[in-house]
């Protein structure tokens, strides 16, 4: 690969190379990549794909199948690949209603269809200036900088890194489209109890997201922005949860008095290592002793109803929650709805566009929704920087 000079934007559109943080020239995209996870499909994937996720760890197989249970007991499918397969088919429909004549290619980091064999493919086919869209709204190694490295590792494995651009969508946490799944869970769920003669100082709402190594969440997002503790990652969640309550206050009678907290799940590290806390159900079983008799869990950290979101909260909290005697309701996360698919297509059509940076519709006031990620975002302290797509090189 030839030498990236200082402050260049390796693997990027000549609009994204100069490192700007925010690209304010139109862009003649030629395709859409949609980029996300990948899950197993059936029993005999279930061990391969955790080995792929885990790669370089050198994690036992029999530590694996501890994890694997969940994944066996919906009969080794994960969702997420289904779910992805209606998104891209909705995202397709949606670009074709506004005249936006792009196809969307699906590449996954950890399971089939894989980034490798998605991008040798599109290159075939004369597309080789991309979007990527990430399925995950918030700044992190691994919700965002890992995807860049990916992209990254792919165009140079297989020689497209002279050929091939990657640009990415910035991160959408605080999108209209993407929080509305969230505003109206919350809303009618909260409605809903105090119709049933629930007091609000007796309904609990815990907004709930992916757990990640603390020394991850403090280096995640800009270096320069001072994100206070758990970095961007606890900071982004922390407005949008706070967004959400304050639209369901002002909408629901009687709703100000309801509490809310940020809390974690899914952590799958070592008990050495600190992770962001509190845990999801740990916060549930306390609960009983605050006063409280309902619990509202709202999976602010999704995008859609994959393992995580059916395991860890359909299952295990939803059993947290029954053994504390306490009513419990799982919001909807953005899925296909339609508000979530159009706010897509406008992602899209602001890098389509250039549209300023004033221009972009968000409901927080955090800074730092970068296009072109800046030096040093997100470092994984474990692994050190790789070579990333869509950012500055450190």
């Amino acid at each position: 690969m030839t030498a990236i000079e200082p402050n260049v934007v390796p693997f990027a559109s000549p609009a994204a190379a100069g490192g700007d943080p925010y690209v304010t020239t139109p862009v003649a995209y030629d395709a859409i990549l949609l980029a996300s996870f990948g899950g197993p499909e059936g029993q005999e994937d279930v061990i391969p794909f955790l080995r792929n996720v885990t790669r370089g760890r050198g994690i036992p197989d029999e530590r694996l199948e501890e994890v694997a249970h969940h994944y066996r007991h919906f009969g080794g499918v994960s969702p997420i690949n289904g779910q992805n397969r209606v998104l891209k088919e909705a995202l397709e429909k949606a670009l074709a209603a506004r005249g936006i004549d792009l196809p969307v290619y699906w590449g996954n980091r950890n399971w089939g269809p894989y980034l490798e064999d998605v991008l040798p493919e599109a290159s075939a086919n004369g597309h080789t200036t991309l979007l990527a869209f990430a399925t995950s709204a918030y700044s992190s190694f691994s919700s965002c900088r890992q995807y860049r490295e990916d992209f990254a590792r792919v165009l140079t494995d297989t020689g497209l890194g002279e050929t091939v651009t990657i640009d990415k969508i910035r991160p959408f946490y605080d999108h209209p489209g993407f929080v509305e799944a969230f505003e109206a869970g919350v809303r009618e769920s909260v409605q809903g109890y105090l119709d049933q003669g629930f007091a609000p100082t007796e309904i609990q709402v815990l907004f709930s997201t992916h757990s990640i190594p603390t020394a991850d969440a403090e280096r995640s997002g800009a270096r320069d922005i001072d994100w206070g503790e758990g970095g961007a990652y606890a900071a982004q969640h922390l407005a949008v949860s706070e967004w959400t309550m304050e639209q369901v206050r002002a909408a629901v009678p009687g709703a100000a008095g309801v509490p809310w907290e940020l809390v974690y799940q899914s952590r799958s590290g070592p008990a050495s290592q600190p992770w962001l806390e509190p845990d999801v159900c740990d916060v549930i079983a306390e609960l009983p002793a605050r006063g409280r008799k309902a619990v509202i869990v709202v999976p602010v950290g999704f995008m859609s109803d994959h393992m995580e979101v059916l395991w860890d909260l359909d299952t295990e909290a939803a059993e947290a929650a029954e053994e504390a005697g306490l009513a419990f309701v799982r919001t909807p996360t953005p899925g296909v709805r339609e508000a979530f698919v159009e706010g897509i297509v406008d992602l899209i059509e602001e890098r389509l566009q250039g549209r300023p940076n004033a221009e972009r519709p968000h409901v927080t006031d955090l800074p730092g929704a970068f296009d072109v990620c800046r030096p040093g975002c997100c470092e994984n302290v474990r692994a050190g920087f790789k070579p990333a797509a869509a950012g500055i090189a450190p």
